[in-house]
């Protein structure tokens, strides 16, 4: 049995340059990014478009090489076959042979991998099982939503047992339901003790799924580590408070204790700093008799994290300009 905390991905230093224009102008895509994913794990890597997220995963599979630094797949060079054949890997924009049916696509893959026979037929069954689209093993793809897409790709990405899935941009273009369903695949995944990366700029999916995130902007890595931590999991930023029948008077003893204070007709939401100012407020309302409505403290969020960092990139970025 494996080491829950063995080391999958290990990447080091990773950078890639682009040179790119007639007279080739030197574009950074990647700058100096290490980070590591863990056994048994999902794994976010998280950035919005352009950030350096596909650029990142085509090194680690392979496809492009990295300008300076290293990666490795379950110990072993990224060069080395006997790890990528541990890897699954579906690509942002994969492109299907739309004329094949889900069945057909699935064997194709299958006998690149060297299965054949009814250990072929037996796992296409299984994967479509898997990805909920056993009712479309005949169906051509050409026929199938986005959504259809994703999931029969995953099928593929999982063809040889993988020990490691890779997906780019899993839930990207989806609506909420191909999202949703993305997303249970992905734990899914998990349950059956697969490892999981996956990049996203969609942070309330990741937030959902992952274990722990890296946050890239401008090619540059600005945040790693366990979602709980990231987003100070348990600490309340602001609190939400929903008043009917206060009086002028207690709303002007209530506006400095709050950020923010609307009127809606009779009903007051006030939104507090924190929750120290909740017993002050409370104080308020009693006294005056009126309705407390509610009360619902807002929590941070990969987001709030999100807006942080990206305010941070554009401040470094207009000074060094």
């Amino acid at each position: 049995m494996k080491n829950i905390c063995e080391q999958i991905v290990r990447i080091d230093h990773l950078s890639k340059v682009f040179r790119v224009g007639f007279w080739g102008r030197r574009v950074t895509a990647v700058d100096d990014v290490s980070l590591e994913v863990q056994q048994g794990e999902i794994y976010g890597f998280l950035g919005p478009n352009g950030a350096g997220k596909t650029t990142t995963i085509k090194m680690l599979m392979g496809l492009i090489y990295p300008s300076k630094g290293t990666a490795s797949l379950f110990g072993q060079p990224i060069g080395d076959q006997m790890a990528k054949a541990k890897v699954g890997f579906l690509p942002e924009s994969p492109y299907f042979y739309d004329y094949l049916t889900s069945r057909e696509f699935l064997r194709f893959y299958g006998h690149l991998f060297g299965l054949l026979g009814s250990t072929l037929e037996k796992r296409i069954d299984e994967l479509l099982e898997l990805v909920g689209m056993t009712h479309a093993r005949d169906l051509q793809l050409r026929k199938f939503s986005k959504g259809m897409l994703q999931r029969v790709g995953i099928a593929q990405a999982m063809i040889n047992d993988p020990e490691l899935v890779i997906l780019d941009e899993p839930m990207s273009g989806l609506d909420p339901i191909g999202r949703k369903e993305v997303r249970d695949l992905i734990l899914r995944l998990k349950e059956s003790g697969k490892t999981v990366m996956f990049s996203s700029h969609i942070l309330h999916d990741a937030e959902l799924l992952c274990d722990r995130v890296a946050m890239i902007m401008k090619g540059k890595l600005v945040a790693c580590g366990h979602v709980s931590e990231l987003i100070d999991h348990g600490t309340t930023q602001e609190v939400e408070m929903v008043v009917d029948r206060l009086s002028p008077e207690s709303i002007d003893t209530l506006r400095p204790l709050t950020v923010k204070l609307s009127l809606h007709g009779e009903r007051v939401v006030a939104i507090l700093a924190s929750q120290r100012q909740v017993d002050e407020a409370l104080e308020v309302i009693r006294s005056q008799r009126a309705k407390l409505v509610s009360l619902l403290p807002h929590k941070a969020s990969l987001e709030d994290l999100f807006i942080r960092q990206a305010k941070g990139v554009q401040q470094t970025v207009e000074v060094s300009v």
